[in-house]
């Protein structure tokens, strides 16, 4: 029963505002099904194609069309009723369409995805009301559109001669992401500003060591990494809790480490 109400495309409306895309579907689906014959002037198929064929194209007709043309069974008279009411649609898009064409610009869209949905859409209306456009119209039309701030990059495209519009728009799909990059990693660093201090760096007579502190020696008030995991009275960002309140963090200076040893130096000294 599922298979009777799932459409394979979508219904011809009673409207007939989808008529040449339902025609261009219709075709192609009646043909994979070996029956396109079914709907030629004067073809010779069995009684048993013009009945599946009648039953597909029902299936894809709105239900009030349904029912306006209850009483024809054969495909080829349905489809030449269907022309004769809704092929004035070709007068109604085509000018729109042509219209748009005339207006389509690349400075008009956000980016070049959108640009190229709309290069698509209008063509195939066009193509679709049988005007055919050209890969060297869509690339002319592409060219004479850029932004005026943008004429020398118009000019270095030009240079490259492409021959087919897919190759222009990966090629400016491609810069249009790089530059998206490039203001991306200006905006977390803007032009003249200082690099972040890295992390866990200490400086000592101009130079920045790093010291790993794997004795336990100034970790806490006396329990940092000495017994258990890591549980002293801190809490911070290393193993367990033992690092907030101790004096020297995961990392320590090793200057203290030299002015203690100094210390305790001069003392036996004095002795």
């Amino acid at each position: 029963m599922s298979n009777l109400t799932k459409l394979e495309f979508a219904a011809l409306d009673i409207t007939g505002k989808n008529y040449l895309s339902w025609v261009l579907d219709a075709e192609i689906h009646l043909d994979a099904k070996d029956l396109g014959d079914t709907i030629k002037a004067g073809n010779k198929a069995t009684s048993q194609n013009k009945a599946k064929a009648m039953i597909f194209l029902r299936h894809h007709l709105h239900e009030g069309l349904k029912i306006e043309y209850l009483t024809v069974k054969d495909p080829q008279v349905l489809w030449s009723n269907l022309k004769e009411r809704y092929d004035h649609q070709k007068t109604v898009i085509l000018p729109k369409a042509r219209y748009d064409w005339l207006h389509l610009r690349l400075q008009d869209f956000k980016s070049v995805s959108e640009y190229n949905s709309a290069m698509f859409r209008i063509t195939s209306q066009l193509k679709l009301c049988g005007e055919k456009i050209t890969d060297a119209e869509m690339l002319e039309k592409t060219y004479t559109t850029f932004h005026a701030n943008n004429v020398v990059l118009q000019t270095q495209y030009r240079e490259k001669e492409f021959k087919k519009y897919s190759e222009l728009i990966s090629c400016l799909l491609v810069a249009e992401q790089n530059n998206e990059l490039l203001m991306k990693n200006h905006e977390s660093r803007p032009t003249g500003s200082a690099p972040f201090p890295e992390a866990n760096a200490t400086s000592h007579n101009g130079k920045e060591k790093y010291h790993a502190n794997n004795s336990g020696r100034g970790r806490g008030r006396g329990r940092g990494h000495g017994r258990g995991r890591g549980r002293g009275r801190g809490r911070g960002y290393g193993y367990g809790r033992g690092r907030g309140r101790g004096r020297g963090g995961y990392f320590q200076n090793s200057y203290s480490h030299q002015k203690g040893d100094n210390k305790d130096d001069n003392k036996q000294e004095k002795r």
